[in-house]
This record gives structure tokens, C-alpha cells and sequence, in this order.
């Protein structure tokens, strides 16, 4: 195969839909012609995101109003401060920081934990008074001059580790780092380290191998694993294979005019969201993670060419597989499905290699139905449609999106997904779990499988959960008084 160079530019234009044939561009950048004149862009900060379609790189809010709509309008959020933070799930080198969890009493558990892998099997609040200390040590001194005022913006969990934003931009990440997902230097840190950015974190996606982050003004860094020709070239969209220790920007989008809104890192494969609703993909094309119908693998980013006609608002995916909705609430899926993670059906091929190359509608019960979120993990997916109800499919349980007839009752609007898991949320900012319970992710206080989703009591009745993200294994939640 041919990995040594990007191909031309004009012929990745000459293969894409008419209405592709313009590439989007950045404000004040020449459109991209037959004639394929550019401007190319430095990889500094100087970057804007373009004022035509405005995209919310923050952490997405549970309620019915931002479930009806697929983005928000304003890049730049306040943090709050009476927010609360939970975090729950099975804590592995420091996933969750276990010194800062606290009871309903306020009682901090410090040193109620030791050792490693410790399950924390219901929601546990963060103690973040001394939030100073816990990023900066002993000397308790910021160092950038975050001053009183910072918090923790959102918290994202990834397959090995957890990414702390704060409100000023800044990003902390803790956990496993083997491959160089975390882009720190040692092997793990159960202390939270800053990755220096030239520009404010909007948020991480952490995967196995590898990760990313997207910044306020549409940049994207990636780092760790860069593939191998056994396991797939390229995820890091460098235009090579070569493992990057450090957040490194990836160059290809800027010269593109590209910005990136969402990005998810799978095994060994990369799927990116534009601000023109554009999906891009890079990576290790076996099982058709990339959507193109090859199984080739891309160094670079390019667009998932069957998607070129849709205008795509949300992407979501798992450990090698994609979903990707459009404007009209139609989710598309691609990637592996030995488990039924598609929702596509299985057919006849109910295996270990069953895959679909090429983007596919789900249909069964969500036919005729409008989606306005949807979510993904290891082997699992979920969607909410417009009139509140969950579907989730996958782990082997179902091949085909399922109505959870328990939760009829309540209007959902928001949902999240991890490894074997489903965590939902409702109107009133009820949290409900599912799934299997071993490592303690569905907050129920017990270990157990639940084969639907029961109401988190862990979470206090007078607050509202108003975002979530959920790891492999650990969970993380923000709450408001209600």
C-alpha cells in the first residue's frame, strides 16, 4: 500500500460528491478549486472558528432543550460555581482521584482507599475546595495565575484514564499512559499533570492506544500510539505511523481549512466531526472502521465519502466502530459488529468478523423515528429520540435498536455510554443505569447486572445531573441544584 505521501488534493476531490467539490474553508482562505489553490495556515494559535455555523465544543448539558438541537450556539460557557462533581466506577492508576471523594456528610474519605483498582460502586462526590492543591501539589501555587476562580469545567473519561478541564482552558489528565495516551512521560500518575496547549481545551476523547484533544478554536492534538502495519497505520492523523509522546497538532486539517468540532479515538482508527458537518476518518481499515469501503488503511483524515451529502451533527463511537446522525435524526453506523453494536441486524453473519464497510441507516424500531442523541461504547450503543425514549443494542444482547419500555415514563433526553454500560438522564435530571455492573459503573451500590435501567439514587434528590461521560470502567457526572 501506498502510506509514504497524502494524495493529491485534487484527486481526493475528484472522487467526492459534487457537493464536496468545494472544501470547507477557513474565513479568508481561497476556496478550493478544480484548480487547487490554497493558502496554507501556520499551527499557531491564531486560529478562529468560522462565524456560519456555530458548534459547542463544551461539555453538553442535560436538558430537553439542547437534546432537541444537536449543538448549542456559544463556543465559550461559564463555569458554575454551585456545579457538583461525582465520580464512580472502578479506579485504576488514579482514574478516579480517589483522596478527593467525599460522602453526603461531607466527610472526606482520605485514606479510606489504598492500593490499586478499588471499586467505588455508587456516585461519590469530589472535594474540590482545594482544587490548587490537588492540581499543584504541595506548594498549592498556581503557576499560570489560574487564581480563586478556577474550577473543573468537565471531566472526561476515557478507556484508561480521566482528563480534567478547567474553566480557564487548561487540561489535567491521570491514569494509565502504556501506549502514550495520556502524552505524559511516565508509564501511569495517579496525580493529575497538565498538557500545555497554545490554546484552551474544549475536550479529550482518551482512548486504549492513543488520544486526542480538541481545542475552543477547532484545532485537534492527538498523541500516543501511532500504529503499526500488524494493527493498522495512522490513527493519529500525522500522515505516518510514528508514535507521538506529546500532543501534537494535526497539521492537515489547518492547511484543509478544516475545523474539527468532535473527535472520538477508537482501537487503532480516529473519526473527527467538521463545523460543516463533515466526518472525517483515519486509521486502521479493517472491520471497515473507516466507512470508504476499503480496508485500507489512511494516514491522514479523510471524508467518509457515503456521508458527504449528510449534514452530521453528532458522531459517537466504540472500540472499533462508528455512528454518526444527521440533521434529520437519521443515525448511520459502520465499524465492526460481532456484537451487534451497529444495530444494524446481524443476518447471516453472526460472527466474530461480521463489519459493515460502508455507512448503513439503522432502521427496525427507529425507523420514521427522529433521533437527537446518540451514544456509543465498547460494544454498545444507544439513541434518544425526539419524543424522550432510549433505544440501546449491542454487547450480544440485541442486534437492533430496543425500546427500554421501563423508562417510558420519563422524558429522556440525554445518554452515555461505556464499556458494557448505559447511563441516561432525564427531563428532571434523574440519572437511570444499565448494563453490567462489575467494575461498579452503574452507581447502584452492587456489582450486579441490570438488565434495565433503574433510577441512581447515589445522587442527591434536590440536584440535577447536567452532564456525564462515561470511561470503560469509571464514570463522571456535573450536577446543579434543581
Amino acid at each position: 500500500s501506498n502510506h509514504s505521501r497524502r494524495p493529491p488534493l485534487h484527486k481526493m476531490i475528484a472522487n467526492r460528491t459534487a457537493t464536496l467539490i468545494f472544501r470547507r474553508c477557513r474565513s479568508g482562505q481561497k476556496a478550493i478549486t478544480n484548480n487547487v489553490t490554497t493558502s496554507v495556515a501556520s499551527s499557531s494559535s491564531s486560529r478562529a472558528l468560522p462565524s456560519t455555523r456555530n458548534y459547542s465544543l463544551t461539555s453538553k448539558t442535560c436538558s430537553s432543550s439542547s437534546a432537541a438541537a444537536a449543538t448549542n450556539t456559544d463556543i465559550e460557557t461559564t463555569s458554575n460555581p454551585s456545579q457538583k462533581n461525582y465520580m464512580w466506577g472502578t479506579s485504576k492508576n488514579g482514574t478516579i482521584p480517589l483522596n478527593l471523594l467525599q460522602d453526603k456528610d461531607g466527610i472526606v474519605s482520605s485514606g479510606m482507599f489504598s492500593g490499586d483498582d478499588k471499586i467505588v460502586d455508587h456516585p461519590m462526590g469530589l472535594n474540590l475546595e482545594d482544587l490548587n492543591g490537588f492540581l499543584f501539589g504541595e506548594d498549592k501555587e498556581d503557576k499560570n495565575g489560574g487564581g480563586d476562580d478556577v474550577r473543573v469545567e468537565r471531566v472526561d473519561c476515557g478507556a484508561s484514564g480521566t482528563a480534567m478541564v478547567l474553566n480557564d482552558g487548561r487540561c489535567f489528565v491521570m491514569g494509565t499512559n502504556k501506549n502514550g495516551e495520556l502524552g505524559i512521560e511516565s508509564k501511569s500518575s495517579v496525580k493529575p499533570i497538565h498538557l500545555p496547549l497554545p490554546d484552551p481545551i474544549a475536550k479529550a476523547s482518551l482512548g486504549t492506544n492513543f488520544s486526542a484533544l480538541l481545542t475552543t478554536t477547532g484545532d485537534l492534538y492527538t498523541f500516543g500510539f501511532g500504529g503499526s502495519r500488524i494493527n493498522g497505520m495512522g490513527c493519529l492523523g500525522q500522515g505516518n505511523m510514528d508514535p507521538h509522546p506529546t500532543p501534537t497538532l494535526v497539521s492537515s486539517l489547518v492547511e484543509d481549512g478544516c475545523y474539527a468540532t468532535d473527535v472520538h479515538c477508537g482501537e487503532y482508527s480516529m473519526t473527527v466531526l467538521t463545523t460543516e458537518g463533515e466526518v472525517l476518518t483515519c486509521g486502521a481499515g479493517s472491520y471497515g472502521r473507516l466507512g470508504n469501503l476499503e480496508t485500507v488503511d489512511q494516514l491522514y483524515l479523510e471524508p467518509v465519502e457515503l456521508m458527504g451529502a449528510e449534514d452530521v451533527t453528532q458522531i459517537a463511537g466504540g472500540f472499533a466502530f462508528s455512528l454518526a446522525l444527521n440533521s434529520v435524526g437519521i443515525v448511520h453506523a459502520w465499524g465492526r459488529n460481532n456484537e451487534g453494536q451497529l444495530g444494524t441486524g446481524m443476518g447471516l453473519s453472526a460472527d466474530m468478523y461480521a463489519m459493515e464497510s460502508l455507512p448503513r441507516p439503522l432502521e427496525g424500531d427507529l425507523l420514521g423515528r427522529k433521533v437527537v442523541r446518540i451514544a456509543a461504547g465498547h460494544t454498545n450503543a444507544a439513541a434518544v429520540t425526539e419524543d424522550g425514549h432510549l433505544y440501546t443494542w449491542g454487547m450480544n444482547y440485541t442486534h437492533e435498536p430496543k425500546l427500554e419500555t421501563t423508562l417510558l415514563h420519563a422524558k429522556i433526553v440525554d445518554v452515555a455510554c461505556g464499556k458494557n454500560y448505559t447511563l441516561a438522564v432525564d427531563e428532571e435530571g434523574r440519572l437511570y443505569s444499565m448494563g453490567k455492573g462489575k467494575s461498579g459503573v452503574l452507581g447502584l451500590a452492587s456489582t450486579k447486572v441490570s438488565a434495565f435501567p433503574v433510577l441512581v439514587e447515589g445522587i442527591p434528590m434536590d440536584e440535577k445531573v447536567v452532564s456525564m461521560s462515561c470511561g470503560w470502567n469509571h464514570v463522571a457526572c456535573v450536577t446543579e441544584p434543581k
